[in-house]
């Protein structure tokens, strides 16, 4: 389980008081951070990220309440306790009606001071990751894994795994369908910032007027219908990964912004004067060959070759259909609502083999989804399949007669010479043991090659 750790400010004119709070509010889950005065608190909270601010109700270089409004509209999901005196009773009531979550009278008690700040953060993280689900299409958040052997497959494993540890933004390309998405999910889940939810947008769904204010976030009054401040993706992804799915749709003008954020850590609020700083990582996907989008003046060329600095390209499922197979038997197992057990016949197999998969993997998932409701006995004929895949049946990419049999040979021999003829690295990579492996071929003549 993950441990959950937070910050808290203190905010008191009084040196003493900070002092004592800073020493016995402090734990293992806990850091305390402390500022005499209004300006010295704004500035720690553009730096760091606080879930719950303790505040004095009297400060020399603000009035009345107006710092509690200020952190309220600066930070949506901070929780503010209040410090006051005998006689500030209706002061506070005014606190809570404006947004403070509770108040304590001085002198205080430590020990309900430190029920009332756990409490306060539990408020606090309940809406930040309530704001996270509203905003982030990647809800489930399931360890994805990229089904297949081929050897571009592997390849892509291969980098996942030497990029996943490093900050550096990555460019995942490839045909709709194809798995960007699942690519991304992986990188995140072997990142340092795995323990986090990855936020996910796509840019095709962005409005041109609300693209900024939906990234970057916005103060109270910063536009038209801006009724309150509110947080963007950028804060919500803050200590996780950030994923721009079809980042080819982003707007020119966004795309200059973004850069700054990726270059700097930095970003502003719309209408908001100071900086805030995060720690993110960056993934984006695209169909689009950007670069031919960078020379027709469609794709910011200095964005372009700052998110092109480490790419992966998900080849299309035409070219790898030695793969079908083991995605065949991975959708028909996971798609089953009752768990039954689907087998599918060498006809229906070939047929699948056969086809070229304009619409990738989703397109396979969706053909098989039908299948099982098509199917009778748990079985999947050819004539659960659509009509328009019988043409292609017996015609493979390249003019060839495929059936199960010729791409198993196919796949054998090309891990076969990938390995230099070792068998025991071949029937490794094949994931069956060496004696399966002699059997195999033996049968498809491959034993004296």
């Amino acid at each position: 389980m993950t441990v959950d750790k937070y910050a808290v400010l203190v905010i008191d004119d009084e040196e003493p008081i900070r002092r004592l709070l800073q020493k016995e509010l402090a734990n293992p889950l806990r850091t305390i951070a402390t500022a005499a005065t209004a300006a010295e608190a704004m500035a720690l909270t553009r730096t760091k990220r606080f879930d719950v601010v303790i505040l004095d109700l009297w400060l020399p270089d603000v009035t009345n309440l107006d710092l509690l409004i200020r952190l309220r509209e600066s930070i949506p999901h901070i929780e503010v306790v209040m410090i006051t005196g005998h006689g500030d009773i209706d002061m506070a009531v005014e606190a809570m009606k404006l947004g403070a979550c509770d108040f304590i009278r001085k002198p205080f008690n430590l020990d309900r001071l430190d029920l009332v700040v756990e409490k306060a953060h539990q408020r606090a993280r309940l809406s930040r990751e309530n704001a996270v689900l509203r905003h982030s299409a990647d809800q489930k958040q399931n360890k994805s894994h990229f089904i297949g052997n081929s050897q571009d497959i592997r390849e892509i494993r291969f980098l996942i795994e030497k990029v996943a540890p490093a900050k550096i933004p990555v460019l995942i390309t490839g045909e709709s369908g194809t798995g960007k998405d699942v690519v991304a999910r992986m990188v995140h889940h072997l990142s340092p910032l795995a323990a986090n939810q990855m936020i996910v947008k796509n840019c095709a769904t962005l409005q041109n007027e609300l693209a900024r204010g939906e990234l970057f976030g916005h103060v109270k009054g910063a536009f038209t219908g801006a009724d309150e401040s509110r947080e963007g993706l950028l804060s919500f992804a803050h200590d996780s990964s950030l994923f721009f799915d079809e980042i080819g749709e982003l707007p020119l003008e966004i795309q200059a912004a973004l850069l700054r954020a990726l270059e700097t850590g930095c970003y502003r609020r719309v209408g908001e004067k100071e900086e805030r700083r995060v720690n993110i990582r960056f993934l984006f996907a695209t169909n689009r060959v950007l670069r031919e989008e960078v020379e027709k003046g469609r794709f910011n060329e200095a964005f372009f070759h700052r998110i092109n600095a480490f790419t992966i390209k998900i080849p299309p499922l035409r070219q790898r259909k030695e793969d079908l197979p083991l995605l065949v038997d991975y959708f028909l197992t996971s798609l089953s609502a009752d768990g039954a057990k689907f087998r599918i016949t060498d006809r229906a197999m070939e047929r699948i083999l056969g086809y070229d998969w304009p619409g990738n993997i989703r397109e396979l998932r969706n053909v098989l989804e039908r299948a099982i409701i098509l199917a009778e006995n748990a079985t999947i004929t050819e004539t659960c399949l659509p009509v328009n895949m019988a043409d292609a049946a017996n015609h493979g990419a390249n003019g060839d007669n495929l059936t199960l049999e010729g791409i198993e040979r196919r796949h054998i021999l090309k891990l076969l010479r990938f390995h230099d003829g070792n068998r025991q690295k071949t029937a490794e990579s094949l994931g069956i043991s060496r004696k399966t492996l002699y059997r195999k071929l033996v049968q498809y003549e491959l034993d004296k090659s």
